[in-house]
């Protein structure tokens, strides 16, 4: 497959790609044309249709296409004319092929995340985690392929994972290391405070916000979920329900953040810490993959400051 960061200036290309915008537009002539906006996993490149004939098939954008036509360079930026488009079948791609993906193993994050529930020592904990991650193979299909937001950190296939498995590992440091906070209370708030992103962010290629993910919000809906789930499951005191249900709603550490509530308890406190600190640096680390600027970025709302890479 040619990845839309490999193609260069005058080359043709015949490959598939993912239409992520479609705009129907004219020329100030008053000619019609296509504006589109193709992705790969690599990237995004703009592609443009003149000539509306029998070559263009039907197509919308969120579609798979197959496109024939040329790179140019347009205004300092290279862009794809495009002469025939057909829009593809399932089973005629990889959807891994044309979004953002984790650059990390999937099995091998999830097989980590398996082993801190195999750790847990308190039994009904063990059980609700095992109840989703080793015994839903719904959940665990929609778990593994999801993003953990839709631009902010994570925003990738395996996102989610990977963004779980990163602040589990953090909680299993901070435990090892502070005798005051319960591990397993800790562990398994870590490995469940985003679960409510699987409602609020719908799957790819979408990766938007859902109606309900609007309305209620993940903290809402994963707590929503936990509660339910546990009384299914039977085996919680009431304060134990209620210390988990605590660190799931208070995980964005402030109210100006979403969490409806701050937090209270030491493992709330822990797990607010290492969730913040996952998504910013998962954040810079996206913030300087994309620039190859050495000097000052500029003003960064996710960080609240200017922010630059380090250099000698």
């Amino acid at each position: 497959m040619r990845y839309l960061k490999e193609l260069r200036d005058g080359e043709t290309v015949s490959e598939n790609y993912f239409c992520k915008q479609k705009q129907a537009l004219q020329t100030k002539a008053g000619k019609n044309y296509y504006s589109l906006l193709l992705q790969d996993k690599t990237g995004t490149l703009d592609g443009k249709v003149w000539e509306l004939n029998a070559g263009i098939e039907h197509f919308e954008a969120m579609d798979y296409i197959r496109v024939e036509g040329q790179v140019v360079s347009f205004q300092g930026a290279l862009q794809l004319n495009i002469r025939r488009i057909r829009k593809l079948s399932e089973g005629e791609y990889d959807i891994s092929e044309f979004m953002p993906c984790t650059a990390k193993d999937q099995t091998a994050m999830y097989q980590e995340l398996l082993g801190y529930i195999a750790s847990l020592k308190e039994d009904s904990l063990k059980l609700l985690a095992e109840s989703y991650f080793k015994e839903d193979p719904k959940f665990k299909e929609m778990f593994l392929k999801h993003s953990a937001a839709k631009t902010m950190h994570h925003n990738f296939i395996g996102g989610l994972l990977e963004h779980t498995v990163s602040v589990t590992r953090l909680c299993a440091y901070l435990a090892e290391n502070y005798p005051v906070l319960d591990r397993d209370l800790l562990l398994t708030a870590a490995m469940f405070h985003d679960v409510g992103k699987l409602a609020e962010i719908s799957a790819f290629p979408e990766n938007d916000y859902t109606d309900g993910g609007q309305l209620l919000g993940h903290i809402f809906i994963g707590a929503d979920w936990l509660s339910k789930r546990m009384d299914k499951l039977g085996g919680f005191t009431v304060k134990r329900k209620n210390e988990l249900l605590h660190c799931i709603l208070s995980h964005h550490g402030e109210l100006e953040y979403g969490s409806p509530k701050k937090p209270e308890l030491a493992e709330a406190l822990a797990l607010s810490m290492a969730d913040n600190l996952d998504a910013k640096l998962e954040g810079v680390t996206a913030l300087f993959k994309g620039t190859d600027e050495t000097g000052w970025l500029g003003y960064q709302k996710m960080f609240e400051s200017n922010m630059r890479k380090t250099g000698k």
